[in-house]
């Protein structure tokens, strides 16, 4: 991959989790990973002591989101926050930290709005420390859709992308409980999420004609309405109406034959009804690789698709391929010009 002409914005994630630790590893391992150049947001002293517990050889740099071109073949670039210096406690995810977690965040969505950034990386973060710290957002997507508006986007709706190098995947529904979807899962959401799936498929994932495939919501895609009408009675309907505005939707599917190689070919990204319906598909055909992207945003954000696993944070057993993975199609997705 050739270099962009803005380096990545990343930002810290929660200080007690992995998201430090793939960081360095991937910086690490820069070369090998073929990465572009990224500074991280955060407290560079508590990026030292994690480096060195976690016996990695990371010199850090401070300084402005300019010196990232220069500094990142030597040094992981890192730009200071306007907070007091936090202490390096892997395993331990602490509402005292959420202030450098949030304003990481919102430092990097401004260097990608206002020019000093080619995209954003988010590091996984923990709501709960989050939520018993004030933080008023279900989570990171909605807090992205808020820093935009707040820099001028206007209204806009974030939508969950699961991408791994075999599977594009959109859930329609999200975090909410199964026995809730049925009711939540309307003509209209299943019609604005797939306009903003074309959208940023043919913009972002430069596809000139996206075909979307839809999965049924209940087995078999209700069999005709003997396992239910929500296939007949909403998704159809959605299908029907995406058709006439020129977009290649089709389905509903039945979602388990939807994910093996054969039937992959014939689509290049599917919405599933429901949370587990995308996820699934997704992590077993690239656990370590998948990358969660958020479409409909004026930026690109991408995010490595694992938590924070406080289980195991400073112990050295994380696995950077996913923040990688998530690195490199943020480039790509923000530099037309470049190819993976």
């Amino acid at each position: 991959m050739r270099a962009s002409h803005l380096p990545l914005a990343v930002t810290l994630g929660e200080p007690g989790g992995i998201g430090p630790d793939v960081a360095l590893t991937a910086w690490a391992e820069r070369v090998d990973r073929k990465l572009p150049a990224f500074h991280v947001h955060g407290d560079a002293a508590f990026l030292a002591a994690r480096a060195r517990r976690l016996g990695l050889d990371v010199p850090i740099v401070e300084g402005p989101p300019d010196d990232t071109l220069a500094v990142f073949a030597d040094a992981l670039p890192v730009v200071p926050l306007p907070l007091a210096a936090i202490e390096d406690r892997p395993g331990i995810a602490d509402a005292a930290t959420a202030g450098h977690v949030i304003a990481s965040i919102e430092r990097a969505v401004s260097d990608a709005q206002e020019g000093r950034a080619s995209a954003v990386v988010t590091s996984p973060i923990n709501k709960k420390a989050l939520y018993d710290a004030g933080f008023a957002h279900p989570g990171h997507t909605e807090f992205l859709g808020e820093l935009a508006a707040r820099h001028g986007a206007g209204s806009l709706r974030p939508v969950m992308l699961l991408a791994g190098p075999h599977l594009l995947v959109v859930p329609v529904t999200i975090h909410v409980p199964l026995a809730a979807v049925p009711e939540l899962l309307t003509s209209d959401l299943i019609v604005e999420t797939a306009r903003i799936v074309h959208k940023d498929m043919r913009e972002r994932f430069r596809i000139g004609e996206p075909r979307l495939a839809l999965c049924g919501l209940n087995p078999h895609a209700g069999e005709e309405g003997a396992l239910g009408r929500e296939d007949i009675d909403v998704i159809v309907p959605a299908v029907a109406r995406l058709r006439a505005e020129g977009i290649d939707a089709f389905g509903p599917l039945p979602a388990d034959t939807m994910f093996h190689a054969e039937a992959r070919a014939g689509y290049d990204c599917a919405l599933a009804m429901y949370h587990d319906q995308a996820l699934i598909p997704a992590k077993t055909l690239a656990f370590h690789e998948a990358v969660n992207a958020t479409l409909g945003l004026p930026f690109v954000r991408t995010s490595p698709d694992h938590g924070t696993a406080l289980e195991i944070a400073g112990s050295g057993q994380a696995r950077a391929d996913s923040f990688s993975a998530a690195v490199r199609l943020a480039a790509v997705l923000a530099e037309p010009g470049l190819v993976a």
